[in-house]
């Protein structure tokens, strides 16, 4: 290679974005828990590029962070971080974070700021997001306030508000299993948003939601009659109404229907019948159709491995299931939190704790961090078998990792702490949970001061009660 070839392979190598590294968002993101508000001086000397911005936030997400620093955090990226700019998934996991909180005033004026300054981020994926939560805490006219300010939004950054932004509002009502009100948003508004096939299955999804099979093949009939042709999306919300209720031949019906109709089954909907063989106990079926895939000239990714995983602990099969891990991982397929959590399941159901403790040691060892509900599992399992050792691990290893773990998992390990004689570190998990202005429960609260109480440690009493005075008087009403 002569100079000149060799320089410019340089400048292309040195134009590639960098990824960041798990240990720099680890780093971060404790840095961000352990810091008050603002966070400005903190990000100047430490966030250095928007690339940052997606992983920190999921780790933020999982660690149950303020959502105001999350909010903090975004705005700091979107005025000093412009090559590359904050991403649309960014946005999305900003409005995550607020929308957890029930902050919706907060969400939607990200959205106009967004809207005036880089209206390319807004989407139908973030108000999908900000809807889902909406409909679910605020009564039906409110929701449809939501939608006519985002309607504004869109106008106010120059862009089309149509038929999937629509569909995201049913979606959204549908998600709660509430068709009659999904049912009456499209009587209202369906002549401003002329409906599309997707705004037909999401209505669907909603009767499969609500669990009425019946209602659910009287609206696909209704559709057929008038001139609706099914998708693969069609048939997979069907398949897995049916495999819910333990329809599994009934599904399988429904794919041999697809076949002769020539829509052609995707990777979800051969997941979906692996799911649904598992409901019925019939881990041979399951694996015959994993196998299948292949002869479709499908392949099969994370979620199908973790729906066959789920058809084996049903049926008490872990040493398959193991196996099936194994497998996952030798093809770089990786797990994720879903192939854990199952897993652990399956060996806390059938009181096979030295394969969960295995299976702990594993997720440790491939320095995974997990989500809420498997954090949860874990500090049960732990402190119900006498291991608040394993307890305090898991919070310690989740703090370092930039996460607090979820105010019921601090229940758990206080309780388990203190019933054990360890009061003084059940004490300072609960400081580290004060320390980064989240609020431990009254349950926490009342336990860990009764232990303090029969020790005379009476100094830390009153700090405790002081501690817990001052986050009640700043949280949030949805804490």
């Amino acid at each position: 290679m002569n100079l000149c070839e060799n320089t410019a392979a340089h400048t292309t190598t040195t134009l590639l974005p960098l990824l960041p590294s798990a240990a720099a968002v680890d780093r971060l993101a404790k840095l961000i828990n352990d810091h008050p508000l603002p966070l400005r001086p903190l990000l100047l000397r430490h966030f250095s590029s928007s690339l940052l911005l997606d992983p920190l936030l999921r780790r933020l997400f999982a660690g149950h962070a303020l959502a105001t620093k999350a909010l903090d955090l975004f705005h700091f990226s979107l005025r000093h971080h412009h090559h590359p700019p904050p991403s649309p998934s960014a946005l999305s996991a900003t409005l995550h974070h607020l929308s957890r909180a029930r902050d919706f005033d907060s969400s939607f004026n990200l959205l106009e700021d967004v809207a005036r300054s880089y209206p390319s981020l807004l989407s139908p994926k973030p108000l999908a997001v900000l809807l889902s939560r909406l409909v679910k805490f605020r009564p039906f006219p409110e929701a449809l306030d939501a939608f006519d300010r985002a309607e504004r939004t869109w106008a106010l950054a120059g862009l089309a508000f149509g038929a999937d932004e629509f569909n995201a509002l049913l979606r959204a009502f549908c998600a709660q299993g509430r068709v009659a009100q999904a049912r009456a948003v499209f009587r209202q508004l369906h002549h401003r948003f002329p409906p599309n096939a997707r705004t037909l299955n999401t209505l669907l999804l909603g009767f499969k939601e609500s669990g009425h099979l019946v209602a659910l093949d009287l609206f696909y009939h209704d559709m057929l009659a008038r001139g609706f042709e099914p998708d693969a999306v069609t048939y997979c919300i069907r398949i897995d109404a049916y495999c819910k209720k333990g329809r599994f031949f009934d599904a399988l019906e429904l794919l041999e229907e697809m076949t002769k109709k020539n829509c052609t089954p995707t990777v979800q909907t051969m997941t979906t019948l692996i799911h649904g063989a598992g409901i019925v106990r019939n881990p041979l079926r399951a694996r015959r159709l994993f196998d299948e895939m292949g002869e479709r000239g499908l392949s099969p990714d994370r979620g199908s491995y973790n729906a066959l995983l789920g058809s084996y602990t049903r049926v008490r099969d872990l040493k398959s299931a193991m196996e099936l891990l194994d497998e996952m991982e030798a093809k770089g397929i990786g797990l994720d939190d879903v192939s854990y959590y199952t897993l652990f399941c399956g060996f806390k159901r059938f009181e096979e704790l030295d394969g969960f403790w295995k299976l702990y040691r594993r997720m440790m060892e491939r320095d995974f961090v997990p989500r809420t509900r498997t954090v949860m599992l874990l500090m049960k399992v732990f402190c119900e078998n006498g291991r608040a050792d394993l307890g305090l691990e898991l919070w310690n290893y989740m703090v370092d990792k930039g996460c607090c773990p979820h105010r019921h998992a601090l229940d758990l390990l206080v309780t388990g702490l203190c019933c054990r004689g360890r009061v003084e570190e059940a004490y300072q998990c609960f400081r580290q949970m004060a320390d980064r202005a989240s609020v431990p429960s009254e349950r926490a609260f009342r336990v860990l001061e009764g232990f303090l109480m029969r020790g005379q440690a009476m100094e830390k009493v009153e700090e405790l009660g002081h501690m817990m005075k001052g986050l009640q008087a700043f949280a949030p009403s949805s804490c």
